[in-house]
């Protein structure tokens, strides 16, 4: 996944989470909010230290990338994604945790 399809700044992260709407499942919580048309999607990521240690952190967000990678041409454009993994993603496989962000983003209407 390219970094121009990365939310790193916190000002971005405060926007989504202020003007966003929420939605969760038991593995993960997604912030969304729209920004603008005719601009591809963008995520920003968020592994607290209770999920695990830098291992586990790092591999639920390159699982996390993964699929956004492969669900990039079913994600509607324009959308700002935050996603906050809790405990239970650190066990999970990179398939489990893609139908897990299918489920959450068929939630939130973003597929």
């Amino acid at each position: 996944m390219k970094k121009s399809f990365r939310i790193k700044k916190n000002d971005d992260f405060q926007m989504v989470f202020g003007k966003g709407k929420s939605f969760a499942n038991r593995q993960f919580i997604v912030y969304m909010y729209k920004k603008k048309q005719n601009v591809p999607f963008r995520i920003g990521l968020s592994v607290s230290k209770k999920v695990g240690n830098a291992v586990v952190r790092n591999r639920i967000k390159r699982y996390i990338r993964q699929s956004f990678t492969d669900l990039k041409t079913d994600v509607l454009p324009g959308y700002e994604f935050i996603i906050i993994a809790r405990k239970p993603a650190a066990d999970m496989t990179c398939n489990e945790v893609k139908s897990s962000l299918m489920h959450v983003l068929k939630l939130a209407k973003a597929l």
